[in-house]
């Protein structure tokens, strides 16, 4: 069976059951590929990254582009750390060429987290977020469609800034889990409305916890997301642990949130962190998205995918991806030959 086919039979009849999506992606023999990846589709589409992080219809547009244009096993909205963020009140720097930026600090010190509002959904451009994943999941019939959020710990450093609160989980302690607590209220709220659009899922991004040890990374960032996890995961619905902060030390802190995927950055080794991953659990990562995806070369793509798949083929579990979003001015050429390498690795 060719793979076109064999992705549209498998993904397109377990679009609803997700519990059953990640059970058949891990009995598959071929190797699916699900990077994270929006802005190639953006560019495709002659819109600029503003138009699409402000506007949910450009937004889906570029979303169905892709899925139209390439066999991912999945479909997956941008990767904006600043949604949450400026719904919160943070002020946002936006560019036409590069993605999104929190700029200066919302939260000036400890006294400030007490009087933290949790914003409503109709906050900032959350409600044009929704709308994208509410069109492309209205669209995009064939495969699974993943919403994106940030994490609380990711958030929380955002709003108080990332070099002081690693300070505050030290010297103020109640205080960084007051903050915490309120980020993933929002958060949880706001997977839930993900989840009425349509989505099948969220990559949820927390790379700031990659800066925490294992311990801290269980206590501040994994107990919250677990939290997340357990109140929105379900069959129809799962979440997909984004860290590309990990090395690998943290990879135990990542696994005890109970999330149905894990995606790993290209810091970390594939080879060493999937050991960590039950195999009843997606193992997703991990090309470089800077070094390969914008600046390679279709020839180097392809050598390092294969090379990746060589070092993973004894994982059934394991997903080809993106180490994190591919950045804006991907070239096209080496997402073909992403694609490329893969299918000439399947057809062995």
């Amino acid at each position: 069976m060719a793979f076109c086919s064999l992705i549209r039979n498998f993904a397109g009849s377990m679009k609803g059951n997700m519990k059953q999506w990640v059970a058949d992606v891990i009995r598959q023999k071929t190797v699916m590929a699900v990077p994270v990846m929006t802005h190639p589709g953006i560019e495709l589409n002659g819109n600029t990254v503003r138009e699409a992080v402000s506007d949910g219809g450009v937004h889906a547009e570029a979303v169905v582009k892709l899925a139209k244009a390439y066999r991912s096993a999945a479909a997956c909205t941008i990767m904006d750390l600043t949604t949450e963020a400026e719904a919160f009140g943070a002020e946002i720097a936006f560019s036409d060429e590069a993605v999104a930026t929190v700029s200066g600090r919302l939260l000036a010190d400890v006294k400030s987290i007490d009087k933290l509002q949790v914003p409503l959904l109709s906050a900032g451009r959350i409600p044009q977020y929704l709308k994208a994943n509410l069109l492309a999941a209205r669209q995009i019939e064939d495969r699974p469609v993943f919403a994106g959020c940030i994490g609380p710990f990711s958030l929380a450093g955002r709003l108080y800034d990332m070099s002081d609160i690693m300070v505050l989980i030290y010297e103020h302690p109640d205080a960084a889990h007051t903050l915490l607590a309120k980020c993933t209220e929002f958060i949880e709220k706001y997977c839930q409305a993900l989840k009425l659009t349509g989505a099948n899922g969220v990559v949820m991004a927390e790379p700031a916890a990659g800066l925490l040890s294992n311990d801290d990374c269980r206590t501040f960032s994994s107990a919250y997301v677990k939290y997340i996890v357990n109140k929105v995961q379900n069959e129809e619905f799962i979440v997909i642990l984004h860290n590309c902060g990990n090395q690998g030390h943290c990879t135990k802190a990542m696994v005890e949130t109970g999330a149905a995927a894990y995606h790993f950055g290209n810091k970390c080794r594939m080879e060493e962190v999937i050991g960590d991953v039950p195999p009843t659990a997606l193992a997703m990562g991990n090309l470089d998205p800077v070094s390969l995806f914008k600046d390679g070369t279709p020839e180097e793509m392809h050598l390092a995918v294969w090379q990746l798949l060589g070092k993973m083929r004894d994982y059934p579990n394991f997903v080809l991806s993106s180490g994190c979003d591919t950045p804006p001015h991907t070239p096209i050429e080496n997402v073909d030959a992403f694609f490329k390498a893969l299918d000439d690795w399947n057809k062995q």
